[in-house]
C-alpha cells in the first residue's frame, strides 16, 4: 500500500508552532513542509524537508499584492514538485493559494483553526472552511461559527 504524502503548509510565528506540534503524526508519513522564509525558519532544514515561501504581511497591502502573486506561483511549482495527497494547515494567509490548489487537484484538504480563536473565526478559517475535507477546532464555542467542524481540543 503507498504510503500517504503530506504536505504541511502555515505562515511563521505562532501558527508554524502549532504545526510543528503535529510532528509525532506527520513523521508516520512521507512529508514536506513548507513555510515562509527568515532568519528563524531557515534553521528547519537541519530538521525537516522545507520549502520556503516570501514573508508577507499585510501591513503594506501595496507590496503584499505582489509578494503574494509570487507566493501563489511557488505554491504551484511546489505542489507539483511534491505531488501530496493530503494537505494540512493551520494557516494563515500564506496557506490559502496551497489549498485551494489542493482542491483544483482532488486532494485533500485538512486546515485546524487558530487556537488563539476561541470565539470568532480567522480570515483564513472562513476562506477554507467551504472547501476542507477536514476543518478542526481547538475550542468547542468554535462550532457554533463552524458547524460542520470537528472540536479536536488543542494541539499544544
Amino acid at each position: 500500500m503507498k504510503q500517504k504524502k503530506l504536505l504541511l503548509i502555515s505562515s511563521i510565528g505562532g501558527h508554524l508552532t502549532q504545526l510543528l506540534q503535529l510532528e509525532s503524526l506527520f513523521k508516520n508519513y512521507q512529508y514536506h513542509l513548507v513555510t515562509e522564509k527568515s532568519e528563524l525558519t531557515e534553521e528547519l532544514k537541519e530538521k525537516y524537508p522545507v520549502s520556503f515561501l516570501m514573508y508577507g504581511g499585510r501591513n503594506y497591502p501595496i507590496r503584499y499584492i505582489f509578494k503574494f502573486s509570487f507566493n501563489v506561483v511557488k505554491s504551484l511549482f511546489i505542489f507539483l514538485r511534491y505531488r501530496p495527497d493530503v494537505i494540512i494547515s493551520t494557516g494563515a494567509h500564506t496557506a490559502v493559494p496551497m489549498c485551494y490548489l489542493a482542491k483544483l487537484f482532488r486532494r485533500k484538504v485538512v486546515f485546524i483553526e487558530s487556537f488563539s480563536k476561541s470565539t470568532s473565526p480567522t480570515l483564513t478559517g472562513r476562506l477554507v472552511y467551504p472547501i476542507s475535507d477536514l476543518f478542526i477546532v481547538q475550542w468547542e464555542s468554535m462550532k457554533e461559527i463552524y458547524p460542520k467542524a470537528v472540536y479536536g481540543g488543542s494541539i499544544y
